[in-house]
């Protein structure tokens, strides 16, 4: 069964022990100009699931980086803006980024973290080692 943390405030506290604390203290470990994209956590038997939503963007916006048990999400756009009327040239500069760091716990297997961004969703799939996988009961036979 999945379960979705709305923010850091509201971490359950099974999630808190699998993923530690670090884990979501880091959902306030954000920087940006002037919007601070929303973000949901899943997890599953299988492994996590962080979405971040940020319509507007493009993939190529986006850079991810992974090292040393820690993912960092982050955006530069820039954008200029002209305006010609008559013999006045009105220009603007748009800049936006913004910046998330999150902890991973040493569950996840760092070599299948996958991402893909459609919709205005950015999706990072972060897969559970096999060892950290939940097992289904079984009856031992006593010998």
């Amino acid at each position: 069964m999945s379960t979705l943390v709305k923010s850091h405030f509201a971490t359950p506290g099974y999630l808190n022990s699998v993923l530690g604390k670090d884990f979501f203290n880091d959902f306030g470990s954000a920087t940006l100009g002037s919007h601070i994209p929303a973000l949901n956590v899943f997890e599953s038997k299988e492994g996590f699931q962080i979405q971040v939503v940020a319509p507007g963007l493009e993939k190529a916006d986006f850079k991810l980086n992974l090292e040393k048990n820690r993912l960092t999400i982050s955006v530069q756009k820039e954008k200029e803006e002209q305006e010609v009327e008559g013999k006045y040239t009105r220009r603007e500069f748009k800049v936006g980024s913004f910046q998330r760091s999150f902890n991973l716990p040493d569950s996840v297997d760092e070599d299948k973290v996958a991402a893909s961004y459609e919709a205005g969703i950015l999706t990072v799939s972060l897969p559970k080692k096999e060892e950290a996988k939940e097992k289904p009961a079984r009856e031992i036979e006593i010998q």
